[in-house]
């Protein structure tokens, strides 16, 4: 039974019309797969471990009503019907979309029922400050791309539920008949439902992938010498830590998934074959697969950058990693070692600091706590430290100001943040893009959700990049950064199977 009532649908404040079922008999992917339009953009946020705090609910859906992206400035807003350029900053027209377009959250209703879906790269940070401009922008991606949605499904794991959700935009709903669009969700409500309870799709992933080479784009070596140079600086004084990446690049060749020139769509089926191989291998509470004209983003992200739930705020560092062992022993040896490196130990709160300021920034006085501290969190292959810090949002603040205050996340720049990211420009060779940027969910009612795009493959033009970075403090040792950075790559490197990490290192 469809939710409100049309009585209520029609009489009260705008809302979506919800219609919630026993999830199908099928794998979440597969639910996906079964509403993922292949010629439009798409989009599933998988929570697929984790506790209560971080894998409630996955979010899935298909074919936006809207996109807007843009960089430098300049803004592009498509729909089925035309594409506007205009001349405007694309992180502030998102935020007056948003803002103009609220939608206040029934009570039973998931966080996400209609907004946006996206991501924010890297980069956007330079909307809000002054960076130097030296490393090279080869991939040439916006700073910012969401899709507007108003037909999607949520999964809540806790309950075992699929809500189907109709939300079309508070536009629609102040200017066109409330009973047309009643009808409207009805209809289109039952049509999801019986694709998502249709029968399964042929198996996906069936295909071996031909051959796949990862080619570091710096060597070891090279990498290293970066390690030194940052050390300088902690050592003169200007941080105290900083992250440091690299970068791997994915070619094809001879294989029958090669993604084609143009549009990123093409990219598709490679992207979810992926996605399905990744989530199987490194469940992660962050993982997302997205899909858009430019470019597809597939992640296993372990990592929360913020979430807004009504006035209370949390972010989720990590910093501390050691590999996974080779069995039960080996493995509880390596945890114990990381919770008394002293190092880590250090690493890890003076980051919890930083973030504790950021968003005491933007938080009621006395209200930023610490409500979780230096736990451990296993992967397929790495264990990290993880805290949690919460906060509540103050009255005048909203998710934007919220977002500029802890964009990007400390864990991936460093201590102090705006000269530590001056630093990376000046020794990485290319613009990060997507890579430890964020992506996620901004919804009608205010509430967001958005990860650190880190364990993720950005797939663009006919190349794949997958980028990974360790946090490099005085007295960190050069050739274990760098391993450290391998063993954050090697879900990936298991997931393509017959690709192996080419080339010098």
């Amino acid at each position: 039974m469809v939710h409100p009532s049309r009585a209520s649908y029609l009489k009260g404040p705008p809302q979506p019309l919800v219609l919630s079922i026993s999830q199908p008999a099928a794998d979440p992917f597969e639910l996906y797969r079964r509403i993922a339009r292949p010629d439009r953009p798409s989009f599933f946020l998988e929570s697929g471990k984790g506790g209560a705090l971080t894998a409630r609910y996955s979010f899935m859906g298909s074919d936006p009503y809207m996109t807007l992206s843009g960089k430098n400035g300049s803004c592009t807003v498509k729909t089925p019907e035309r594409t506007v350029v205009s001349a405007q900053a694309p992180f502030d027209l998102l935020r007056r979309v948003l803002l103009d377009g609220k939608i206040t959250r029934p009570g039973g209703v998931p966080p996400f029922f209609g907004g946006a879906i996206g991501f924010f790269s890297y980069d956007l940070v330079r909307s809000f400050e002054t960076l130097p401009t030296l490393a090279k922008d080869d991939l040439d991606l916006p700073d910012l791309c969401v899709a507007f949605v108003d037909l999607l499904a949520a999964l809540d794991h806790r309950t075992r539920t699929l809500h189907l959700i109709f939300c079309p935009s508070l536009e629609r709903m102040l200017s066109e008949p409330r009973e047309k669009l009643y009808r409207e969700g009805c209809d289109r409500l039952a049509e999801l439902e019986a694709r998502l309870t249709s029968r399964p799709l042929p198996a996906d992933d069936a295909e071996p992938w031909g051959k796949l080479e990862m080619h570091p784009d710096q060597t070891r070596q090279a990498y290293m010498d970066r390690v030194r140079q940052c050390q300088e600086y902690i050592a003169a004084g200007d941080i105290y830590q900083a992250n440091l990446s690299h970068r791997f690049t994915l070619n094809w060749e001879d294989t029958t998934v090669r993604p084609c020139p143009g549009s990123s769509i093409l990219r598709q089926p490679f992207a979810l074959k992926l996605f399905n191989r990744l989530r199987r291998v490194n469940p992660a509470p962050f993982s997302a697969v997205l899909t858009f004209d430019e470019v597809c983003l597939v992640s296993c992200s372990p990592e929360r950058l913020i979430r807004r739930q009504g006035n209370r705020v949390e972010t989720r560092p990590i910093a501390g990693t050691r590999p996974r062992g080779r069995d039960r022993t080996e493995d509880r040896r390596l945890v114990d070692d990381l919770l008394a490196d002293q190092k880590e130990r250090a690493e890890h709160l003076m980051l919890v600091d930083l973030e504790r300021n950021d968003l005491g920034r933007v938080c009621e006085f006395g209200s930023v706590h610490v409500d979780e501290f230096m736990l451990v969190e296993q992967y397929s292959h790495v264990s990290h430290i993880v805290s949690n810090i919460a906060g509540t949002l103050r009255r005048e603040m909203d998710a934007y100001d919220l977002i500029k205050a802890v964009f990007p996340g400390g864990t991936i720049t460093g201590v102090p943040k705006i000269r530590c990211m001056e630093i990376i420009e000046s020794l990485e060779p290319v613009r990060r893009g997507p890579y430890t940027g964020s992506l996620g969910y901004l919804s009608w009612s205010g509430d967001l959700d958005l990860n650190i795009v880190i364990r993720t493959l950005v797939l663009t033009g006919e190349r794949g990049y997958l980028q990974v970075g360790a946090g490099i403090v005085a007295d960190s040792d050069p050739a274990r950064e760098y391993d450290e950075t391998l063993f954050k790559a090697q879900a990936f490197f298991k997931a393509l199977q017959e690709t192996r990490p080419c080339g010098s290192f």
